[in-house]
């Protein structure tokens, strides 16, 4: 099988019209991942685990279930909806398509959301975890903080990616993300004082 170049998948690209469709998959599953990764790191602090080890399991454990989760659920999706709107196109055209740029972008639009939405969570969350890799170098409170920042600055940073995609106020849409953490940590404080 033959890999295309650059220039071939940039081609793909633009008769695919798949540059909208993977914001928004890096967007909503980046949130999903922060979020996710939040409720590991919130758990862990109410819950009283000091063992940086441990969370950096659990941390990783959950981006690498997110990550895969979110490559094969989008690829199967985004395959079968191209699928048929080529089907769809074929019928229409009375042509084979398949060997076509335009058979050849749908089979790239599939794999390239695929990747937007498998690695945004992943990232996001492993971003998050980051200081509890220093292990014992760094004082485990410390590092939950650290984290717990970079949580918030994460949210805040794709409220302001979604803000400026939105011409909204980007500083406003930055805070109404970071409430979404807010609530969490406080569910979770509720239920450490509880348990």
């Amino acid at each position: 099988m033959k890999i295309p170049s650059i220039r071939t998948l940039r081609r793909y690209h633009r008769i695919s019209h798949v540059g909208e469709i993977a914001r928004r998959y890096f967007a909503m599953n980046a949130f999903d991942g922060v979020l996710t990764i939040l409720g590991v790191l919130v758990g862990g602090f109410f819950g009283h685990v000091r063992d940086a080890g441990a969370i950096v399991t659990l941390g990783m454990a959950a981006s690498f279930a997110m990550g895969v989760s979110g490559f094969y659920g989008t690829y199967m999706i985004e395959r079968a909806e191209r699928s048929r709107s080529l089907a769809e196109l074929e019928e229409s055209t009375l042509t084979d398509l398949k060997d076509t740029d335009i058979g050849h972008a749908s089979v790239y639009a599939s794999i390239f959301v695929a990747l937007v939405d498998g690695f945004s969570p992943f990232a996001a969350a492993v971003i998050a975890v980051s200081p509890f890799f220093l292990g014992s170098s760094l004082a485990i409170e410390d590092a939950f903080y650290i984290s717990f920042a970079l949580v918030f600055a994460e949210l805040f940073g794709l409220g302001v990616f979604l803000g400026s995609i939105s011409r909204e106020r980007i500083i406003f849409s930055g805070l109404k993300m970071v409430t979404a953490g807010i609530v969490i940590g406080i569910v979770g404080y509720l239920l450490g004082t509880t348990s």
